[in-house]
Formats: C-alpha cells, sequence, structure tokens
C-alpha cells in the first residue's frame, strides 16, 4: 500500500466540485493538503468577493488553524472534484513524525509563499502607496471595537508605519490627503470613517 494511499485512509476525504470547505469567520482546528484537484481561496471586502487564489494538488490551505486556532481569515470552496487530506493539530504532528518528507515539503512550500507575499507587497507599492495604507485603514477599522473609529491615531500611524516600511512623513501625508478628501475625520487622538466607500475605492485601485 502506498504511502499517498495509506494516508488518504486515515485522513482522506473525496468532495463534488462548488462545495464550501470553510466560511470566513469560522473557527478553526484542521488545515488541508490537496491531493487532486482545485480549490479557490476567497475573501469578501465591502459585501463583493475577491479571488486571493486557486490552489491545486500539493497544496495546501487553512495551515494558520494548527498555529493560533484564529477564525478562519478567507473561505475555501472546491471548484472541481477535489481529494483532500485534513488534519487537527495532534493528528499533523503524528502525521509528520512518520512522514518527516511531508513536513519539509510543507516549509519549502511555506517559505516559497511568503517569498511570494514579500514580492507582492512589493508590487503594491510600486502601484501605490495610497491604496495599499487605504487597505491596512480598511481592515484597521473592520477590526475596531468601536464602529468606525480608532482611538489612538498615532498608534494606528506608528503600527501602519512599520508594516508597510512607509516614511513617517509620507505616511503623514498620505493621511492628511484622506482628511481633506474627507474620507477620514480626526478629532484630538481619535480617527474616524467618513466615507466607507471612497476608501474602499483607493483599495481597488491595487
Amino acid at each position: 500500500m502506498g504511502q499517498d494511499t495509506l494516508l488518504f485512509e486515515n485522513f482522506g476525504k473525496d468532495i463534488e466540485p462548488d462545495r464550501v470547505i470553510f466560511s470566513e469567520g469560522d473557527s478553526g482546528d484542521r488545515m488541508f493538503i490537496i491531493q487532486e484537484g482545485k480549490i479557490k481561496i476567497t475573501k469578501k471586502i465591502q459585501g463583493k468577493e475577491h479571488l486571493l487564489a486557486i490552489l491545486g494538488k500539493g497544496e495546501f490551505f487553512g495551515e494558520m488553524a494548527l498555529v493560533n486556532q484564529i477564525k478562519r481569515t478567507a473561505s475555501a470552496a472546491t471548484m472541481t472534484n477535489v481529494r483532500l487530506l485534513g488534519f487537527d493539530r495532534d493528528e499533523f504532528q503524528k502525521m509528520i513524525e512518520k512522514n518527516p518528507g511531508i513536513a519539509l515539503s510543507i516549509i519549502d512550500r511555506l517559505c516559497r509563499r511568503l517569498n511570494s507575499a514579500v514580492e507582492k507587497m512589493k508590487h503594491f507599492m510600486t502601484r501605490g502607496e495610497d491604496g495599499v495604507v487605504a487597505l491596512n485603514l480598511y481592515y484597521a477599522f473592520k477590526e475596531s471595537t468601536k464602529n468606525r473609529k480608532i482611538e489612538d491615531y498615532e498608534a494606528i500611524l506608528d503600527e501602519i508605519g512599520l508594516h508597510l516600511n512607509i516614511p513617517r512623513t509620507r505616511l503623514e501625508a498620505i493621511m492628511e490627503s484622506f482628511l481633506k478628501a474627507g474620507i477620514l475625520k480626526l478629532k484630538g487622538n481619535e480617527l474616524s470613517l467618513v466615507n466607507e466607500e471612497k476608501l474602499y475605492q483607493l483599495v481597488e485601485t491595487l
């Protein structure tokens, strides 16, 4: 019995096309490896679904569930008939103990994925810093406990500047342009989102 067959008997599942594997916001405790077929990864921004990736044989997804069990940050659905391997944290640890080659393959793919993300960020930066800053603000407002408000303007400047490696003077100029355009409002140190549609239009320029 081959390794792939044995793994599938223990951890596998066949799934038909157009089936949701998990949805954005779901609690997650499993990662998946694709043995056959294609999976699409999507994310909703302002009610509109955006395609993030199409994954095929040998690719994996949902791995962050094994690291910190956070809620799913995107949705995954089948595009074709798919054969998946699914693992929770304990199952994954046992599997890689018996199959170290798979662990090395996953580490290799994670490194490639990280490099790809860095290159994409560089590409975004060349296409327009305004759009990248707008994207970070968009998510910051979404994650804020106060609807459309961020209590500490200086802290969000520091956070975005560190994340994007944008000089403080350039970041302040971008924020000032958003304030003048009526997208944002600053009162004291509290930043408010005034026009979500305009902010999102800047995101869509990426």
